[in-house]
């Protein structure tokens, strides 16, 4: 009987491939030899797109009179694109796989270097566009880096876990943006750059590390290339490295009252002039890019000139969008936010998953307006940060995204269907964690960066430049100004426009994400009332610092998880204490003079009369819609309106009470929880919630829209 291997004795690959003209390598043969039979052999080519299997057939076997087993694999053309990939060869000990351990395999790992085809030129097309201006693209890169404080009560809480968190992090947080934006520099590139969000609450915890020697004292100095890089500028004078405007501890600004935003950009603006020696930039990269137009004016009032957002939130507020179904992830758009004019120029992406159609021609900054309830308008620029493309560059950037391919069917398509605008020219971020999975990894700041460099230039159809750059040579045009559906990024259950990732088990008798807003609302109004009206107390710092720590929005991320759930309780918990008495005594004296604090209003069903989520499927939503919100306020709460705009004119409702939110987790202070039925059939509306506490003080929330069938 032929004996079982026990190792493989030498693998003979090619030092290096060249691709063919197709951009891709050509077919190639590997060998290995064995001192015995493989009843399993296969061989795994780990490149930055996936893993690609190569086994039965392909892999033929022959033995020699020595005993030794030869092994040859055939791999096909068009498999890799350029790049360093690893060869892993193994084969299994038993032929039925399903029988064996993890000792029944034996492996060996190779390089494999896979070069640009360099004698053939890829045929670039640059087409012209009015005025026979040449057709461009122009995009930018944006890395997001954030840690939260794992107790929101104890900014010095840290174990082992926390160690090898930030540990595993030491690259993204030191040197790798200066690696990846000096190749930018050094290839000539004259306005390219990349925009970088960092939460204050990562930037407290590094400091403490590098004070404290934590995290095996790798991050003593860490911010020092950071602060060098951030003086290089674009041949507009702009940073190459835009350190933009968020919020200090990575708040949900969507759900958040707008005092607070403020507060939290003010506060952010602070430790980033302290942390990196440059002020904030006037774009912002809203947390979990996560974007509703009511946040508008406290954005203006902040100085944010540009928010950014995620870009299928703009095609789905286009009359006629070609809903997907299922597949992408959210249900319909509601037709109140379908008030943009249809475009003709969708776009199915491929070599990338893509879950619904995309428009190159609605990939370009714009003004985006909000009207408040007294009919004044608000406006912001807004800048698309496209959704499929940019998830496929979080997974390595060049090499895991194809960008001549990838970025080349948006050039196409905007030449086939004529929407080149030369004043407003194409313009998306690709946006991702700058310190998880691929986009935070080694390979893309530094071997990737260089592909990418190396691609751009020798191709003019394609421009990697900052937001401020592109904004200084093609500013929007303020008169014309756009809707925007609210909405996330992909990576929170798809981002739809209810927010439901903070929203879980919002269908069900308890939510621990209900019962967290509910706490918070409270708490919020308490720390409110008391920064109105007795300025400059000391104790103010402590539970304004507690209010906006407890606004972290991974708080509602990991919702079922106890040390989550418990977290905005907690810090609302401390906080009240702390203040108790003050409070007590104001109210005796009879000086509140803040009005409640209102929860931002949601609505189900979503679409009432519409869709909604079945098992696997869309069924038939009822019609009559329910607004639902929390209002807290320390004066009591004399009376609750819902004030409904249709087209038969303004109608009046009281709002039901329904009683605090049934905390589970200890809350000593909750939000009462309202709640009103909405009439069917009204068709596109508008609403706004009005409250008035027992003092008198009013209070009114932000100006909503909903369709009602």
């Amino acid at each position: 009987m032929t004996d079982v291997f026990t190792r493989i004795l030498r693998i003979d690959l090619p030092e290096a491939l060249q691709c063919d003209e197709s951009g891709k390598n050509p077919a190639f043969t590997i060998h290995f030899v064995t001192d015995g039979t493989v009843p399993f052999p296969q061989v795994i080519l780990h490149a930055p797109d996936g893993q690609h299997l190569i086994k039965g057939d392909a892999i033929q076997a022959s033995a020699d009179s020595g005993g030794e087993y030869t092994y040859t694999v055939s791999v096909p053309a068009g498999l890799l694109w350029p790049n360093t990939l690893n060869v892993q060869v193994e084969g299994c000990r038993k032929a039925d796989i399903r029988q064996s351990g993890g000792g029944d395999w034996i492996k060996e790992f190779r390089p494999l270097r896979i070069a640009p085809n360099a004698r053939v030129k890829p045929d670039i097309r640059v087409a012209t566009g009015p005025g026979d201006a040449p057709v461009k693209l122009y995009f930018g890169i944006h890395k997001h880096m954030h840690q939260p404080y794992y107790n929101a009560t104890d900014r010095l809480y840290w174990d082992g876990e926390k160690d090898s968190i930030f540990g595993a992090r030491g690259g993204p947080y030191t040197y790798l943006i200066p690696t990846a934006v000096r190749q930018y520099v050094g290839g000539g590139l004259p306005h390219a750059g990349l925009s970088t969000s960092w939460s204050g609450s990562l930037i407290e915890q590094l400091d403490r590390c590098a004070t404290d020697g934590l995290c095996g004292g790798r991050f003593g100095g860490w911010n020092n290339e950071l602060r060098a890089v951030a003086q290089e500028k674009t041949v507009l004078g702009h940073p190459r490295v835009d350190f933009v405007a968020f919020g200090f501890f990575h708040p949900l600004m969507a759900l958040t009252p707008a005092r607070n935003i403020v507060k939290q950009v003010e506060w952010h603006r602070g430790i980033i002039r302290a942390a990196f020696g440059i002020e904030a930039s006037s774009v912002m990269f809203p947390p979990e890019t996560a974007f509703h137009i009511r946040m508008i004016p406290a954005l203006n009032q902040a100085g944010v000139k540009a928010v950014i957002y995620d870009s299928i939130h703009r095609f789905r507020a286009c009359q006629d969008y070609p809903y997907a179904g299922i597949n992408e992830g959210m249900l319909p758009p509601n037709p109140a936010e379908q008030v943009n004019p249809s475009v003709n120029d969708w776009l199915q992406l491929h070599n990338i998953w893509a879950g619904s159609r995309i428009s190159p021609s609605l990939l370009k900054p714009e003004y985006v307006q909000y009207e408040d309830p007294d009919g004044q308008i608000h406006k912001i620029i807004a800048v698309p940060a496209e959704r499929y493309i940019g998830n496929e560059d979080a997974r390595g950037g060049f090499g895991a995204l194809q960008y001549p391919d990838v970025l080349g069917q948006v050039y196409n398509q905007i030449v086939d269907t004529g929407t080149f605008d030369p004043k407003h020219p194409p313009f998306f971020l690709l946006h991702s964690d700058g310190d998880n999975h691929g986009g935070g990894a080694d390979s893309y700041y530094n071997h990737n960066t260089g592909q990418l460099v190396q691609w751009l230039q020798g191709d003019p159809r394609f421009e990697l430049t900052t937001v401020h750059d592109y904004l200084d040579r093609f500013p929007p045009d303020p008169a014309q100004a756009a809707h925007i559906e609210p909405g996330s990024w992909s990576g929170a259950d798809n981002g739809d426009p209810q927010f439901m990732k903070w929203f879980s088990r919002y269908d069900q008798p308890y939510s621990p994400d209900l019962n967290s807003w509910a706490v918070l609302t409270a708490f919020q109004n308490v720390v409110h009332s008391l920064e109105d009206a007795l300025p400059g107390k000391p104790w103010l710092d402590d539970i304004s610092r507690l209010m906006l720590t407890a606004e972290t929005s991974c708080y509602w991320y990991w919702t079922g998880q106890h040390v989550w759930d418990q977290q905005v309780t907690n810090a609302a918990n401390v906080g009240y204490g702390i203040v108790k008495n003050e409070v007590d005594a104001l109210l005796s004296a009879g000086k509140d003079r803040t009005g409640p604090t209102i929860f931002a209003p949601w609505v189900t069903p979503e679409n009432p009369g519409g869709k909604r989520w079945g098992q696997g499927c869309l069924l038939d939503a009822p019609r009559e819609g329910t607004v639902h919100t929390f209002i807290h306020d320390i004066s009591g709460l004399k009376r609750v309106t819902l004030v409904l705009r249709a087209a038969t004119g303004e109608t009046r409702m009281a709002m039901t009470d329904n009683g605090p939110y049934p905390s589970q987790t200890g809350a000593t202070i909750t939000a009462h929880y309202f709640t009103a039925k909405l009439p069917v059939g009204a068709g596109d509306v508008r609403y706004y919630i009005e409250a008035e506490d027992g003092k008198g003080n009013v209070s009114r929330g932000a100006l909503e829209r909903v369709y009602l069938a």
